[in-house]
């Protein structure tokens, strides 16, 4: 578990993405937000989701950088709140 979670704080983003999906996480709710990414249905465990979910933002990241056409900021903000939401849970299901 942690380290899925030393992954994710060395993660180096904008701050305009980060602050977005700080805001963003505020609001995070399991159940509705990670419906939209799980075509089959989200994981129970918040390692696993958060791990695909770091998959999908390092290929959006790469998107970004690439100045792709496809690239979706919204998507990306709305994958970075995801993972938010995903780490927040982890952590405090590991500190009980």
């Amino acid at each position: 578990m942690c380290d899925v979670l030393s992954k994710l704080n060395a993660l180096k983003r904008p701050r305009l993405l980060i602050s977005a999906a700080r805001i963003g996480s505020m609001e995070y709710r399991r159940e509705t937000h990670l419906y939209r990414h799980f075509k089959d249905g989200h994981p129970n465990r918040s390692k696993d989701a958060l791990e695909y979910l770091m998959a999908l933002e390092s290929d959006l990241d790469s998107k970004r950088m690439a100045s792709d056409a496809a690239y979706s900021v919204a998507r990306h903000v709305d994958i970075l709140i995801a993972m938010m939401g995903e780490a927040r849970i982890l952590r405090s299901a590991h500190t009980l």
